[in-house]
């Protein structure tokens, strides 16, 4: 006799108890394959040595030729956990902080020949996914998903909030 298979209620596997993911969540989710599409290729071409947490330093557009203070105020992260990632990121071979060439009291970051390596890994695996994705959902629709995306994105920078 067959078991009858118990049902959880909900029609699609995107539900919960909660209701159907918010729009964080539906933006989240995309944003978490990539992560660990990126880590996936990052680790199959030697670079083992990178945290989930170092991404977001390198994360679009990018640490090069920044000041420490100015990406921190980019990334929305405090000067103090910032420098704790350029310190390993430094450590490791990534990138290195220069003294700033217009003012000698600050520093600029650079990333270097391995950083770069990694950066060119990074882009090959989003670009990987997302020509999985628009084969998926068709191309036209993936154009129109990144199209709204980038809408979304231009609304929500900080000098177009009300």
């Amino acid at each position: 006799m067959a078991t009858a298979k118990k049902s959880n209620g909900f029609t699609s596997p995107l539900e919960s108890r909660s209701g159907p993911p918010m729009i964080g969540a539906l933006l989240r989710m995309p944003v978490d394959a990539v992560h660990r599409r990126m880590f996936e290729r990052l680790h199959e071409r030697g670079f083992t040595d990178l945290d989930p947490a170092h991404l977001v330093v390198f994360q679009w557009p990018g640490p090069d030729d920044t000041r420490p203070s100015e990406l921190a105020a980019r990334l929305q992260i405090s000067k103090q956990a910032l420098n704790y990632l350029l310190g390993q990121l430094e450590q490791l071979g990534y990138l290195e902080r220069r003294p700033d060439p217009h003012d000698q009291r600050g520093k600029r970051i650079v990333v270097t020949d391995r950083g770069r390596a990694a950066i060119r890994v990074i882009r090959d695996a989003v670009h990987e996914i997302e020509k999985a994705w628009a084969e998926q959902l068709a191309p036209e629709r993936f154009a129109e998903l990144k199209t709204l995306l980038l809408e979304l994105n231009d609304l929500t920078l900080p000098s177009r909030r009300p």
